[in-house]
């Protein structure tokens, strides 16, 4: 029976469980004499009768108190109380490797750091003739000050006490433990002599680590079965998996490590835990000192069949020249410019959405080469590969990411998915989320941890530090030349000036360069995509469905000569403003070659999920908002061929589709008036930078009419909902600070407009309900995305919608239903009622349907008709493409030869 709490044993206060293993129980304690928290160990008395467990806890008391080492934990007492015996320990706080690794892999610098520690005390505890004999994950904890090795209940002076060997064919358990008649220690770690029974030595615990590194890793145990006699047998007849084809960016020198500790004989495996600290202390040493900037010798460049080079000759040279390059690069000429294509992954597909925009990146040390594709039957994600490698993994947590791109040091990507701007670590470990980015459109990372992106279709740059913190605003748009967005950053080499895409009207649209202590930036190229910077000092961008090349000078900030076609075929989105290319510090240029076609479409749904029926031709179209009488649909359309984005009109009865607004560059945001013969939508304006609202007649007559008296300072102005009494429209207000909330405008009095929802979180995408009594919108003070509706106009106190994450409101014309959607964008329809006391009361919520979760489009992705029957959504079809990526290595050398 568990020690209640309050339990006295000896001066110890018991106050809380910490764990039941098969050797006692764990409790955290109070050491009422020194006023310190402590670990106490017990073996209940119901198991000190049983001599091998009183042996085997007695001999952890001697042995722990043999052992002094900063990553052991320390005994500091031993006692016996009813008949209780107990071990008093430092209570180590922190989670077990165990608990860590199924969150994920452990990034590359923590494993070695761990590993090496771990090394470090089993080198004290072999110094003192002890042998730990169950090593593994769950006996590892991991604190703020480093890994603490745990539990030397079956560590042994002399020879192992158990003997005799049953294997069992029953299932190994998730968590095994040591069972009279089988052999001690825990079957996935162990040693084959171990496994054989036989005398074991300090070089057992050796392999036990080799075990725990590779799963460190991989993710994976090195020796797997269904049985522990599979598993046996996998420890003493098989080699595990080669890291490098589960992890291709792991160091050679590490698995050589790791290798030699798994050899099945003693003999060949490391000979002490101090020589192996050493080994990974080293390896540490040499990742962190790297200079990935430096060209890098690829170990092999493989080819699969498919690839596109121009000859196989021509790439041996390549790989020679790499080799020879990278140590005697003063005494050759530079290698020759060499071009290959590089299929999907095997069972993948590039995946190719116009509701994104960046696919493909290298990384800077050239080495690394990181695209989007889905297998079959996924989900879109980032994958991974080396370009010495045949094999590509997906990287776990990335589903719908897309516009990756590289820290300096080649070790983190950024990305963007799902609404957020986000990071993973390429060697392995959780994705991590920096902050909102419902749309991003391209980011970069300088060298002192400082990331700059564009959060928005419509938005400017934003920065923030790359360990996290405030995401704030770095340009401005200038409203004198109608600049709609900055977009596609990348700082150049200096880590301090920086080169985006402004779209802006006529001759103002194209590249230019910021600095991170200026305000002021100057055009260095018209065009009509972004431009990326690449050595040894050339502007890569967009020219039709080319690749053109222009000389620029990093000193003076300015292009030179005239530009060079360098390739055709490229992928170029005229709607994003974006080439889909990127270039690494040593010359490698890779680029996507796939199409460009628009890939939306409206499509009708009814309430279980069934596709009706598809609303015109595959189009860039979003933010579908039905009219009042359900007749019409209001939508932004990429319109052709000035490509920019406009307000259109569908005729839902007679299939045919009318343009609403001429703003010269982008509107968005459409939304009827209540007799559905004006249309509010947001553009930029003329008289200040930022996107504010206008009227428009839904005719097509008259002029339209700037909504904002006085024009207010603001990043964005977006309507949201008109009420039904016409007299007020709700809208995202957009702060220079980059914050969100939702505003009021009047139609009447002064019309000043005034917050309805403003805290210091997002408030967004708020919904009047059909007697305009109520709010819905979206706020993330709870850290997620969820829904709430408010009295309008108040006071009163608010209703939580969704619990598990929601956006995107829409209130049934009865006002009894309101649907939003999830997380994974599937529609849900949550009951509404009014409580007795006259608030609003949330009934049963039921998942209806699952939208296409792409992540990519603007806004409002669906819109519901007034009897709650059918639902029109802005649907990506969901290209894939097998057509190759292609690469070019040390690419200006074809400059010379043209």
């Amino acid at each position: 029976m568990p020690l209640p709490q309050g339990t006295q044993l000896g001066p110890y206060e018991i106050t809380a469980p910490l764990g039941v293993g098969g050797m006692g129980e764990v409790y955290r304690a109070r050491d009422t004499r020194l006023n310190r928290t402590v670990a106490i160990k017990i073996l209940p008395a119901h198991l000190s009768s049983d001599p091998v467990r009183k042996q085997r806890f007695e001999r952890e008391a001697k042995t722990i108190s043999s052992l002094n080492h900063p990553h052991i934990c320390v005994l500091y007492d031993v006692g016996h109380q009813d008949g209780i015996d107990y071990l008093v320990m430092e209570c180590v706080e922190g989670e077990t490797l165990a608990a860590r690794q199924e969150k994920g892999l452990l990034p590359l610098e923590q494993v070695l750091k761990y590993g090496a520690q771990i090394a470090h005390a089993l080198e004290e505890a072999h110094r003192n003739a002890v042998v730990h004999r169950d090593l593994k994950p769950g006996n590892i904890m991991l604190t703020p000050t480093g890994a603490k090795l745990l539990d030397f209940g079956l560590a042994k002076p002399a020879a192992a006490l158990v003997s005799s060997i049953t294997l069992s064919a029953a299932a190994v358990p998730s968590s095994p433990v040591t069972e009279e008649g089988t052999i001690v220690g825990t079957f996935q770690y162990m040693s084959p002599e171990q496994v054989e029974g036989k005398e074991v030595d300090s070089r057992s615990d050796i392999f036990s680590l080799g075990a725990v590194l590779y799963e460190m890793l991989t993710g994976r145990r090195a020796f797997e079965g269904k049985s522990q006699l599979s598993v046996a047998s996998a420890i003493l007849e098989k080699e595990p998996e080669p890291i490098s084809a589960l992890k291709p960016m792991t160091p050679p020198t590490l698995e050589h490590v790791v290798k030699k500790c798994l050899a099945k004989h003693p003999d060949e495996r490391w000979q002490s835990a101090g020589d192996l600290a050493s080994e990974l202390k080293w390896i540490g040493e040499t990742q962190s000192l790297a200079r990935p900037a430096q060209p890098v010798a690829a170990r092999r460049f493989l080819l699969k069949p498919g690839w596109v080079v121009t000859t196989i000759a021509a790439l041996t040279v390549f790989g020679a020249s790499l080799f020879v390059w990278g140590y005697f690069s003063r005494s050759i000429p530079q290698p020759q410019t060499i071009r290959a294509a590089l299929p999907p992954p095997e069972g993948a597909a590039f995946s190719v959405s116009t509701s994104i925009a960046g696919s493909v990146g290298i990384s800077p040390d050239g080495r690394l080469l990181v695209f989007t594709a889905q297998q079959k039957g996924g989900v879109p994600q980032l994958w991974l590969r080396s370009l010495d490698s045949l094999a590509a993994h997906p990287l776990d947590g990335t589903d719908y990411g897309f516009a990756p791109f590289w820290s300096p040091d080649s070790r983190w990507i950024g990305f963007f998915s799902m609404g957020k701007l986000r990071k993973i670590e390429v060697a392995g470990g959780p994705v991590e989320t920096l902050c909102d980015a419902p749309l991003g459109r391209g980011g970069t990372w300088n060298r002192d941890g400082l990331i700059i992106y564009t959060p928005n279709i419509s938005q400017p740059l934003f920065r923030v530090e790359a360990g996290g913190g405030a995401c704030v605003p770095l340009t401005q748009l200038d409203a004198s030349r109608q600049e709609v967005t900055h977009r596609w950053p990348q700082f150049l080499p200096d880590g301090k000036h920086y080169l985006f895409y402004v779209r802006a009207t006529g001759s103002a649209a194209g590249a230019y360069v910021g600095e991170l202590a200026s305000n002021e930036r100057r055009q260095v190229i018209g065009s009509s995509t972004n431009a990326v910077y690449s050595p040894p000092g050339y502007l890569l961008f967009g020219r039709g469905d080319a690749i053109a090349a222009q000389p620029f000078d990093v000193k003076q900030m300015q292009v030179k000569g005239e530009a060079i076609v360098l390739a055709q075929g490229v992928s170029v989105l005229p709607g994003f403003n974006y080439a889909d290319l990127s270039v690494s510090q040593n010359g490698t240029l890779v680029y996507s070659s796939g199409p460009t076609e628009p890939g939306r479409q409206l499509c009708w749904y009814n309430r279980e999920g069934k596709k009706l029926e598809i609303v015109g031709p595959p189009e860039y179209v979003s933010w579908p908002q039905l009219s009042p009488d359900g007749k019409r649909l209001a939508a932004r359309l990429l319109t052709q061929p000035s490509g920019n984005f406009e307000i259109w009109i569908y005729d839902l009865d007679r299939k045919v589709h009318s343009r609403a607004s001429f703003s010269g560059l982008t509107a968005l945001a459409p939304v009827w008036s209540p007799d559905g013969k004006q249309i509010a939508c947001a553009h930029t304006a003329l008289q200040a930078s930022g996107d504010h609202m206008f009227l428009l007649m839904a005719d097509g007559s008259g002029k339209e009419q700037l909504l904002e008296q006085p024009v207010f300072e603001a990043i964005a102005n977006y309507p949201s909902s008109w009420s039904p009494d016409g007299r007020v429209l709700l809208f995202d207000h957009q702060d220079k600070s980059g914050k969100i909330s939702v505003w009021v405008l009047p139609f009447s009095g002064d019309r000043k407009p005034y917050a309805f929802v403003e805290t210091q979180f997002n408030a967004q995408m708020a919904k009047f309900s059909p007697d305009g009594r109520w709010v819905a919108y979206v706020s993330n003070d709870s850290g997620n995305d969820d829904v709430y509706v408010a009295p309008f106009p108040g006071p009163g106190g608010r209703v939580q919608v969704s619990t598990g994450g929601g956006s995107q409101p829409r209130w049934r014309q009865n006002g009894r239903e309101l649907f939003f959607l999830s997380p994974d964008k599937a529609v849900m329809a949550a009951e509404i009622a009014e409580s007795q006391e006259g608030g609003l009361r949330v009934g049963a919520i039921r998942r209806l349907f699952a939208l296409n979760p792409m992540g990519g489009v603007p806004g409002y992705i669906y819109d519901a008709t007034a009897d709650g029957q059918g639902f029109i959504a802005a649907q990506d079809v969901g290209h894939t493409s097998m057509i190759p990526i292609i690469v070019i290595t040390n690419w200006s050398a074809g400059l010379r030869t043209q």
